[in-house]
């Protein structure tokens, strides 16, 4: 994929090989766009980004530029070098899938990231054999003194992206997050840009 984009299509999924030291960019084309990302070790996909190792590792809720994000071993899988966008990103909520579209009243068959995730890593030969939290990029979910969430809008633009380097060489796997029964993505469903830079 050096010098070109792999586009995550609307209520898609995609994996992308990325070596160690290479940068992933992902992009929110449209804007208001959320995409679950996930990252495994290439040489034993059994290790994982752990959203709650990486919260405790960081000791905050959502990563910041320069933080290292890391694995169910606790090893430094990503750094965030770059991040255009207003910062807004979610490490608390699960992936949608079949069952919390069937308890939002959707019908069978409703696109999800949960099978997004299972389809992209087939593609490239691997098995899911685990549904980690994702790193919800873009995804609105601020937190009240009282612990209640919030499911709003996502404020990203049109072009804003957010720049991952490899620690060590990793699978990644961005969807286009489905979800249209709730107001995270603004109402509508876009695209997501990936693309390794130098």
């Amino acid at each position: 994929m050096p010098d070109s984009a792999v586009i995550v299509a609307p209520r898609r999924g995609r994996a992308v090989q990325v070596a160690a030291g290479a940068r992933l960019e992902v992009v929110n084309r449209e804007g208001g766009q959320v995409a679950d990302m996930w990252a495994l070790c290439a040489a034993d996909p059994s290790e994982w980004l752990s959203m709650e190792h990486t919260r405790t590792a960081l000791r905050r809720l959502v990563p910041a530029v320069g933080d290292e994000l890391v694995s169910s071993s606790r090893r430094p899988l990503l750094r965030l070098v770059a991040d255009s966008s207003p910062g807004v990103h979610d490490t608390l909520i699960a992936a949608c899938d079949s069952e919390r579209y069937r308890q939002l009243g959707a019908g069978p068959g409703h696109a999800n990231c949960a099978d997004n995730l299972r389809q992209a890593l087939a593609a490239e030969g691997i098995q899911a054999d685990r549904l980690p939290a994702p790193l919800n990029l873009f995804m609105n979910i601020p937190w009240q003194p009282d612990g209640r969430l919030e499911f709003l809008p996502s404020p990203a633009r049109a072009g804003d992206r957010v720049t991952f380097e490899a620690l060590v060489d990793v699978v990644i796997v961005v969807s286009a997050c489905p979800m249209d029964l709730n107001p995270i993505n603004g109402g509508r469903l876009g695209s997501i840009g990936l693309r390794l830079v130098a």
